[in-house]
């Protein structure tokens, strides 16, 4: 069957695995820790997919520069007291394994940092799976199209070649920056309202149906 897509670049945290929970607690308490106005759950889903550094300089916009480094330190204590408790969605295991052995080339685009990302990939038995991947500490934090347009040289896929596939507005920007097709996916931070004032090709609201629109669509 001819493919419509080569490339399929996926967000990590709220759309393979199930961590959003886990960084708004996570940055709720480094607020806390700081002294600082702890932000609600919606100010807190809203910055997953960013770098870290630009999650924190939109919610706390006037914290000193030389009080970043600590909340950022703060923020990666209470996470990282999470980390192994965080699992994959039901699902996107199987998924991923398939599209491996369909020859599709798989990569992440992610607000996580490297070590991050690696700690992800080991622990979630995923990585030996993906053929490449960008971090926000590596290159430009999303909606900047800089991941995207990296792994597109890298392999030597045009924009309309590639796909991606993610749970929030910054994704989905990211891809209309780069002139690529993007799918929203509803069980992870953001809401579907938000996701569909960027056209994506569909918003899908669970795993299952995920992998039903892949079947059919690429």
């Amino acid at each position: 069957m001819h493919k419509k897509f080569d490339l399929l670049v996926f967000d990590w945290d709220g759309t393979l695995a199930d961590s959003a929970n886990a960084i708004v607690f996570s940055i709720q308490g480094a607020a806390r820790d700081m002294g600082l106005t702890e932000p609600s759950n919606e100010e807190a889903r809203y910055v997953i997919g960013l770098g870290l550094r630009e999650a924190i300089e939109y919610l706390f916009p006037d914290l000193p520069s030389q009080k970043l480094a600590l909340l950022s330190d703060r923020y990666r204590y209470h996470y990282l007291a999470q980390d192994k408790k965080i699992s994959l969605y039901e699902g996107i295991f199987e998924i991923i394994k398939t599209l491996h052995a369909e020859k599709f080339l798989l990569a992440v685009a992610t607000g996580k940092s490297r070590a991050g990302l690696n700690r992800a990939f080991i622990s979630s038995g995923l990585g030996d799976y993906f053929h490449a991947s960008r971090c926000a500490d590596e290159t430009f934090s999303k909606p900047h199209p800089a991941m995207l347009l990296e792994l597109m040289e890298q392999f030597g896929v045009e924009a309309d070649r590639t796909l991606m596939i993610g749970d929030t507005t910054h994704d989905l920007q990211m891809a209309s920056n780069a002139s690529v097709s993007g799918v929203g996916v509803t069980y992870g931070a953001h809401p579907r309202e938000n996701l569909e004032t960027l056209m994506p090709l569909a918003c899908i609201e669970n795993v299952m149906k995920l992998r039903s629109w892949l079947n059919t669509n690429i």
